[in-house]
């Protein structure tokens, strides 16, 4: 089923416990308060076991995906929402790609492209390298890593198959489809 301008699609993930609860507890809070803030869900995706991104930086993670009716909200101000909920949940930005309680972010938002096409392109065009240590000071939309990642695209494609990416033209199974096998066995269903 295909996005509209008023549909988000975000993604989640946790590596670490919060409160006592586990990891997929916490993404299931979090989607709960994704609702309570006045989101509305219209599909979530089964929640995903994945190996810890970049490769040994702590606990294996959950992931999962969620895609959202947003009228009337901009994309700054759902991704003000994410990073409120992901302080309600003990998330601290302490290193970029570090462990964490809780990791949202949003993906999509129908097909917008921000802050334009050749800003998107670089920031998705970027070195690994340089992935490590550049952080946009604005909102890049779509995320410029999506397409990379099995984490993303396995669970994104239970929520939003036939979306497509507004300037690689592919829909998220292409993407997905599009990916080393090996990546792709390491995302599983819990």
């Amino acid at each position: 089923m295909a996005t509209t301008a008023t549909e988000a699609l975000i993604a989640l993930g946790a590596n670490l416990p919060h409160a006592g609860h586990t990891p997929a507890e916490t993404l299931s809070g979090a989607i709960s308060q994704l609702s309570a803030a006045g989101l509305t869900i219209r599909s979530v995706s089964r929640i995903y076991a994945t190996p810890c991104f970049p490769a040994g930086a702590g606990p294996d993670y959950v992931n999962g995906a969620v895609r959202v009716l947003a009228e009337g909200w901009t994309p700054q101000a759902i991704l003000r929402l994410l990073h409120e909920i992901e302080l309600q949940f003990g998330r601290e930005r302490v290193r970029r790609w570090g462990m964490r309680t809780l990791d949202l972010d949003l993906l999509a938002m129908g097909d917008l492209v921000l802050p334009d096409a050749p800003l998107q392109t670089e920031w998705r065009q970027l070195s690994p390298e340089a992935q490590i240590s550049a952080t946009p000071d604005q909102l890049v939309l779509p995320h410029p890593r999506l397409q990379d990642r099995a984490f993303v695209l396995v669970p994104l494609a239970d929520v939003a198959p036939d979306w497509r990416h507004p300037l690689l033209g592919l829909t998220v199974t292409e993407m997905r489809d599009a990916l080393p096998a090996a990546q792709l066995a390491e995302v599983v269903a819990l």
